[in-house]
């Protein structure tokens, strides 16, 4: 028996572990890379850049019930944001066209808040005006939300949990953050941001309404120094003389709140860093 369908636009590891599970439950998969893997499996392949107008042409056709926007940017400079968000935004509702899904969800980021000096943030903060890369998925957001189809934006901390994974490469070379000036940052499990994304659409399935803007962060904004010390003693590691750079901190930071995440009735498996962490090193060894 075939359940119900989606399209996801930019399959990186998200969306592989979110169609890994609705696969299991019969759901019909399809997916945009600009170069698929050669095994299509069970899933349904295009090979498309979305970022090209008229890329996403074959979706009308395919007609997918729910669809699940992953984006990146095409380049690290602020037009290679606005390709990779606004104008792939764009690019997927035109090639939509007039087909109607049931819900669209967009992976977008927490670093569209204006919030710059560690302060709380919750989904009806201020927006960024001054970070170009932030507009750009800022207009990419507004333009979904506007599209006329049911939508709803899961704002991502930064998600973690390859092995061993940037961060913990960098403390087993004994850097670590400074302890001033403090400089919060969120979280979250990869194998959280899946679980969330999968839990919002097994919940539209079942009739729910998801709210229109969720924080995907753990329960514990912390200073980079804080949880980079933590992973440094957990791991045995001596901190270098000198290691931490406060001229390479972030120039702004905030703390977001996920308490509407938690209302949606989801569970974390990776609370805060430790937990997170604590499976991290655990899978490398």
């Amino acid at each position: 028996m075939t359940g119900p369908s989606l399209l996801i636009i930019g399959s990186g590891d998200l969306g592989q572990r979110v169609s890994a599970t609705l696969l299991q439950q019969h759901w019909r998969i399809g997916a945009v890379r600009r170069y698929p893997p050669e095994s299509t499996g069970r899933i349904d392949w295009f090979a498309a850049d979305y970022t090209v107008p008229g890329s996403l042409a074959f979706a009308r056709d395919w007609q997918p019930d729910y669809v699940l926007a992953s984006l990146t940017p095409a380049g690290r400079d602020p037009s290679g944001y606005r390709r990779g968000f606004a104008d792939a935004a764009d690019n997927l509702v035109q090639g939509l066209g007039d087909h109607r899904l049931q819900h669209l969800f967009m992976v977008s980021s927490t670093r569209v808040y204006a919030e710059r000096d560690g302060g709380w943030v919750s989904e009806d903060s201020p927006l960024s005006t001054a970070d170009e890369r932030a507009v750009a998925i800022i207009e990419a957001e507004r333009h979904l939300l506007q599209s006329g189809h049911p939508t709803t934006i899961v704002r991502c901390g930064g998600v973690y949990g390859a092995v061993p994974g940037r961060l913990v490469d960098k403390v087993a070379r004994g850097q670590v953050a400074p302890a001033e000036p403090r400089r919060y940052t969120n979280r979250i499990h990869r194998d959280d941001a899946a679980g969330f994304l999968t839990h919002l659409l097994l919940a539209c399935e079942a009739g729910q309404t998801p709210a229109s803007v969720y924080n995907c962060v753990d329960d514990n904004p912390a200073p980079a120094h804080d949880v980079e010390s933590w992973l440094a003693d957990t791991l045995g590691i001596s901190v270098k003389n000198g290691a931490g750079d406060a001229a390479a901190a972030p120039a702004f930071h905030k703390r977001c709140s996920n308490q509407r995440l938690r209302d949606s009735g989801y569970q974390l498996r990776y609370p805060d860093y430790r937990a997170g962490y604590s499976q991290v090193i655990e899978a490398s060894r």
